[in-house]
C-alpha cells in the first residue's frame, strides 16, 4: 500500500527570520531628530529607531562630528545638541539673527483660534511644558507651538533637569503686539471664565 503521507518542504514551513533595517542607523536617527519638538534621550531614540543604545550613542557621537565638519562634509548651518538629557537639533547661535529676520519678515498672518488659546495658556500659566499645556486644552498642541515658536510669540526657557522637557514662555514681540510693558498687565483670567472661577488650577481650566 501506497503511503500517501506527504512530508512538508522545510523550506515552507519554516518562518523567514527577521531581517535588519536595511537602511543605515544614522539615517534613520536623522529621521527622528527632523521631527521631534523636545529632546530625546538615547533609550528612547534607541526604541524609536530599533537599534541597541550603545550602537545609538555612537551613531550620534558621528552625526555631532559631522555636523560640525569634523568628517568629510562641510560645518553645517544647524548642530546636535544635548540639553537636558537628550538630544535634538537646533540652529547654531551663529546664524540666530539671520533665523529671526527672516521668521520677522514672513508676511504677518491672523493667529487661528487654537494658537490663541495655547497662546493664552503659555503666557498665564510660563513656564509650562508642552504636555501641560494639552492637558489643559485637551487637544495636542504640538503643530500650534511649533507655529507660535516660529512667529516668536513664544520661546523655550529651559529643559526639566529629570524629565528632558522644554519650558515655554512668551517673549517681548508678544508684548509689543499687545501693546503692554509686562505681563503683570494682562488682565485678570478669571472675568474672561464663564464661570468667574479662579483660574487656571493644576492643569485645567475652572
Amino acid at each position: 500500500m501506497t503511503d500517501d503521507t506527504s512530508t512538508a518542504d522545510p523550506a515552507e514551513t519554516t518562518a523567514d527570520p527577521v531581517e535588519p533595517p536595511t537602511t543605515p542607523l544614522t539615517e534613520r536617527l536623522e529621521a527622528i531628530l527632523l521631527i521631534i519638538d523636545e529632546p530625546l534621550g538615547l533609550v528612547a531614540l534607541a526604541a524609536a529607531v530599533g537599534s541597541p543604545v550603545p550602537a545609538v550613542r555612537q551613531a550620534i557621537e558621528t552625526l555631532v562630528d559631522d555636523y560640525d565638519g569634523k568628517g568629510t562634509g562641510p560645518r553645517r548651518g544647524f548642530e546636535l545638541r544635548e540639553v537636558g538629557g537628550g538630544w535634538r537639533l537646533y540652529v547654531r547661535e551663529d546664524h540666530d539673527a539671520l533665523v529671526a529676520e527672516f521668521v520677522g519678515g514672513q508676511a504677518p498672518a491672523r493667529l487661528s483660534q487654537a494658537a490663541l488659546e495655547t497662546l493664552a495658556v503659555i503666557a498665564y500659566k510660563q513656564p509650562v511644558t508642552r504636555s501641560q499645556v494639552a492637558s489643559i486644552r485637551a487637544v495636542n498642541v504640538d503643530s500650534v507651538v511649533r507655529t507660535l515658536l516660529a512667529r516668536g510669540l513664544i520661546t523655550e526657557l529651559f529643559a526639566d533637569s529629570e524629565t528632558g522637557a522644554i519650558n515655554y514662555g512668551t517673549t517681548d514681540a508678544l508684548l509689543q503686539n499687545l501693546g503692554i510693558n509686562s505681563l503683570d498687565e494682562l488682565p485678570p483670567i478669571s472675568p474672561l471664565l464663564d464661570d468667574g472661577a479662579d483660574g487656571f488650577d493644576e492643569g485645567t481650566i475652572r
